[in-house]
């Protein structure tokens, strides 16, 4: 009742500071000018300060079986008590142990299977972001992985999944695509896709953001032909950067504002419905790190994989003459050209691929990453340390990376309109909370289509299956950061997105959602099938 009380009074109050023109920022850590969805939730323990610990490289997971067509991975998903913050120990749910979980690294055109062991107490659910993947190996939110042993039964699954899904009871349209696995599941990737920088983490309906939020997270990186003869920056200066930021109680474990703590019944509590920010930043798993750097130019694969925070990343000391960060990719990968900007901007789940040149500080120099959109702890995010000397550097970016085809919106069979907003029992896509089985859309492979998202509130909106292009943003050009294929596109407060999508190969159900996962798990979800 509180819930939707909640919800209630504060659509109303949206739809009404609407009427008067007083634009829809939501609540925010840091005012107006931040646009910073959420609450954040303080840590109870003592916080080292920032830049005392080396920034970790996740190790490369290397296959367990390989053949002519074929690798295979093996991934335990397992507890783990981590040293996250010095001194203290914090239980994780990992992947295989470790938080961020093993990179995995594909080759386009060539399959890759993962067998996911689940070992953790509770059921999970494993989802290729930005991968173009069958539906049966998708991460359907209801095709869970129970843990092995048993202990918990589809069924007690299904019900408390269900729980978090406001106005709705029983089993909805169906029990997933492919149904329940006990104890292990196989995804099959065929990759057919480009070079791009793409994650793993987990996906089950209504326990999204606590599972990501207590560890469940992994790069999983593409390579193709076109990429690698690229003079880019490679080997130990390509480095995958994962963002997160977490709050910790004083015995360093992890803070999380559920409304039961036996997890029995999903969900966060009402002061946290627009979505949970921590106050320490989290970069491959380390508080605030630095990261000792030659004087050339590196390859930074930006990852936002914070449940609700977005970033506004920028270094201090800019370097002379500005435009520090060349952007050469975004969510699906190389962009056509390079891109100059002096901050980078990433929703959940968006990424940014950019080189930067760090020869362009002076040796000795400490340069600080930045996230512009917050105040406190949470405005600091890593440094580097420019090492003296010169350094050997082959490294540069082209004027053309790579040639991406414009989908022509005037080819467009159907234009979709998708209205994300909140409704008097939850988060809502078309005034309807989420319902397993419901399919909002029904496109056919092949069509290319608009798909047009609107808000009220800030929601960055992720779609399954293919990547889209962004064709216009309020009627007007694409936004900065915007450009080449896009999985993930971030919504400020009253904005309007029109996105131009052909879907292909995979005939079956997939997802649209936003990616604040406290509103995923509040039922801000909807099918559409492919046929």
């Amino acid at each position: 009742m509180r819930r939707r009380a909640f919800l209630g009074s504060t659509a109303l109050g949206a739809a009404s500071l609407a009427a008067v023109g007083v634009p829809l920022l939501g609540s925010l850590d840091r005012g107006a000018s931040g646009a910073a969805p959420g609450k954040l939730l303080r840590s109870g323990a003592k916080l080292p300060g920032p830049y005392q610990v080396a920034l970790p490289i996740p190790k490369v997971l290397e296959p367990e079986s390989t053949d002519g067509t074929t690798d295979v991975y093996r991934i335990t998903q397992q507890v783990a008590d981590l040293e996250i913050l010095p001194g203290l120990r914090t239980r994780a749910w990992t992947y295989g142990g470790t938080f961020p979980g093993p990179t995995l690294v594909s080759r386009s055109g060539r399959r890759t299977r993962v067998r996911h062991r689940n070992r953790l107490p509770q059921p999970t659910v494993v989802h290729l972001h930005g991968g173009h993947t069958p539906s049966a190996s998708d991460g359907y939110p209801t095709d869970v992985i129970l843990p092995a042993g048993g202990g918990i039964s589809a069924d007690a699954a299904m019900a408390t999944m269900m729980k978090g899904m406001p106005g709705h009871s029983g089993h909805g349209g169906h029990f997933g695509v492919s149904g329940t696995a006990e104890g292990e599941r196989t995804h099959t990737y065929p990759m057919d896709q480009r070079a791009a920088t793409l994650w793993y983490h987990d996906h089950r309906m209504s326990w999204t953001g606590l599972g990501v939020w207590r560890g469940l997270a992994g790069f999983h990186l593409v390579h193709d032909d076109e990429e690698e003869k690229l003079p880019l920056p490679r080997g130990e200066r390509d480095i995958p950067l994962m963002i997160t930021d977490r709050s910790f109680a004083e015995d360093g474990s992890f803070r999380y504002p559920l409304t039961d703590s036996k997890l029995s019944t999903p969900g966060v509590s009402d002061a946290y419905m627009d979505g949970v920010l921590g106050d320490v930043v989290l970069v491959n798993g380390a508080p605030w790190p630095v990261h000792r750097t030659a004087r050339a130019r590196h390859r930074l694969r930006f990852l936002n994989a914070s449940n609700a925070r977005p970033y506004r990343l920028e270094f201090t000391p800019q370097p002379s003459g500005g435009d520090a960060f060349v952007q050469v990719g975004s969510d699906g990968g190389l962009l056509e050209r390079p891109l100059l900007h002096d901050a980078i901007r990433l929703g959940p789940g968006e990424r940014s691929d950019v080189v930067v040149d760090f020869a362009r500080w002076k040796a000795g120099t400490t340069v600080r990453l930045v996230n512009t959109l917050a105040d406190g702890t949470a405005h600091d995010v890593m440094a580097f340390e420019i090492s003296g000397g010169s350094a050997r550097d082959d490294a540069r970016v082209p004027d053309r990376l790579s040639h991406v085809p414009a989908l022509d919106p005037d080819k467009a069979v159907l234009t979709r309109d998708f209205d994300f907003r909140q409704g008097k029992d939850g988060w809502t896509i078309n005034d309807r909370t989420y319902l397993p089985g419901r399919a909002l859309a029904r496109p056919k492979l092949g069509q290319l289509e608009i798909w047009r998202f609107t808000t009220n509130l800030h929601h960055p909106v992720h779609l399954h299956l293919n990547h889209f292009q962004v064709i216009s943003r309020n009627n007007g050009e694409p936004g900065a950061y915007d450009a080449g294929w896009k999985d993930t596109v971030d919504l400020p407060p009253s904005d309007a997105v029109e996105v131009a999508v052909r879907f292909t190969d995979y005939a079956g159900t997939f997802m649209l959602h936003c990616h604040n996962l406290e509103h995923e798990d509040m039922a801000m979800m909807a099918d559409f099938v492919t046929e």
